[in-house]
């Protein structure tokens, strides 16, 4: 690398923030920009280590020391290049992503890892900020149409993969704005929708066509869908929200997640939207069920609005603050992490179950809960098993519930049911090993496919499958 001992001359630098009083003010992203100067010294920390483990932790395959080298020589526009090899969206990864990629840094191991990510977000926003990114569309057309059903990280990989083979992409849209969960579920604080919108109207200028609020299987019938495309590929996510079958659930002022993000986001973008009432927190005691990027999303929200009180409850035991000696880097570490919305203001623990929910004229008071204990791992099977702690039940008053506790898989709806999909035994859309379903020339990839994960994991499922769908409409054209 350029600076041998630059592992030892540079300590970890992260960007700075705005202070949490002055973010909770407004919506948009709150993390300040690094000068370059300071950029070269992050990535001269990138080791030369030989083997870059980091590979291991990133899906995408980002070719990470390359890129840190090239910053480090002020070699910007070839960093872009190496990096736009592997990731069609680095100015999503490099916001929301939660770097699998510096987990197993080697430097990890006994300091703090190269700040991977923030690098990532400055080489793609320099890129834009020089105008080297522009539209860039295929210089011949194959003349094969494919459509690709749902637009988020997944369905956007596959298509911008599918247009640069040439062929003539249109993406389906059930909602009013593309992106999927990059628009209508992480909140604008870490992911403004200008930067989406950017991306999107780069899309359609090199080519790709965007049919929004279209609802496939009802605005167009699966019929129409298979009789007018070569190839058809469903990327339309896991969004069947894991529920909560207590006493009291059907209370008002009960929500999943993405009942309630969709809301907000909605809102900031201006739009007309009228389905369903305006969820808000303001001067509400909130309760945040589940300790995932979703429940940390809801709890910025909520404060955010004016919420009076956030508590964020988890069913899981505490986890470690270090590795334990079962998680060995470069393994992703499952330590406890707060995020920038706890920070924010929260009160978070952990090991509790929810019994039941209390209230008065239809709406929630009070949720009533006990603590859990969980035992050793079954040596066999790995499993722990959970009890309650006797005389440890409480109740608190909240008037406004969100359930942020994960998804099941894909949502059951009527284009899966004309198809006729199979599904794995996670209830996720079954594939073969090309990515292909049980319907010839129908294939599958994203969080459908491979049930609830990160965006970056979505972007290489959308990233593999296009190659597989390119593959096969070459087939079919020389048959």
């Amino acid at each position: 690398m350029g600076d041998i001992k630059g592992f030892v001359k540079y300590k970890r630098k992260d960007f700075q923030k705005e202070h949490p009083k002055t973010r909770l003010t407004h919506w948009n992203e709150f993390s300040i920009k690094m000068p370059d100067i300071e950029l070269k010294d992050q990535a001269a920390r990138c080791m030369d280590c030989g083997i870059p483990f980091c590979h291991s932790g990133c899906p995408v395959d980002n070719l990470i020391p390359e890129w840190n080298d090239l910053v480090y020589s002020n070699r910007w526009k070839d960093a872009l290049t190496r990096l736009l090899k592997t990731n069609n969206f680095p100015e999503f990864t490099g916001r929301v992503c939660p770097a699998p990629c510096e987990n197993s840094c080697t430097l990890a191991i006994t300091e703090s890892p190269v700040a991977i990510k923030n690098i990532e977000v400055s080489i793609i926003e320099k890129g834009f900020e020089e105008g080297w990114i522009k539209p860039n569309p295929p210089k011949f057309r194959t003349g094969k149409k494919v459509a690709v059903v749902g637009s988020g990280p997944a369905g956007l990989a596959c298509a911008d993969q599918l247009n640069k083979y040439g062929h003539t992409v249109t993406v389906f849209e059930k909602n009013e704005f593309a992106g999927g969960l990059l628009s209508l579920g992480i909140p604008d604080f870490k992911l403004e929708k200008r930067i989406v919108e950017r991306r999107i109207n780069l899309m359609e200028d090199e080519g790709i066509e965007f049919k929004l609020s279209t609802n496939v299987g009802e605005d167009i019938t699966t019929e129409e869908l298979l009789n007018e495309y070569e190839s058809v590929v469903l990327c339309g996510g896991a969004e069947h929200a894991r529920d909560l079958a207590v006493e009291g659930r059907h209370l008002n002022g009960i929500h999943f997640a993405m009942e309630y993000l969709p809301n907000q986001n909605r809102l900031n973008r201006g739009s007309n939207y009228t389905g369903g009432n305006i969820i808000n927190a303001k001067d509400k005691n909130v309760v945040v069920l589940g300790g995932g990027d979703t429940g940390s999303d809801c709890i910025g929200t909520a404060n955010r609005q004016g919420a009076k009180s956030v508590k964020n409850y988890e069913l899981l035991a505490r986890p470690p603050k270090e590795r334990t000696l079962d998680n060995p880097w470069p393994q992703w570490a499952f330590i406890e992490r707060s995020s920038t919305s706890h920070d924010e203001g929260c009160e978070r623990d952990f090991g509790i179950l929810t019994k039941k929910f209390s209230g008065e004229n239809g709406h929630v008071q009070k949720l009533h809960a006990v603590r859990v204990e969980f035992s050793d791992p079954d040596p066999v099977t790995g499993r722990r098993n959970m009890k309650e702690i006797p005389g440890s039940e409480f109740e608190i008053k909240t008037e406004l519930v969100l359930l942020a506790m994960g998804f099941l898989g894909p949502v059951k709806n009527k284009l899966l049911n004309d198809l006729k999909v199979e599904y794995d035994n996670r209830g996720n859309v079954k594939t073969d090993t090309n990515r292909m379903t049980n319907i010839e020339g129908v294939f599958a990839a994203g969080d459908l496919r491979r049930g609830q994960s990160l965006v970056v994991w979505a972007i290489k499922e959308g990233r593999v499958t296009a190659e597989f769908v390119n593959e096969f409409l070459i087939k079919k054209n020389n048959s």
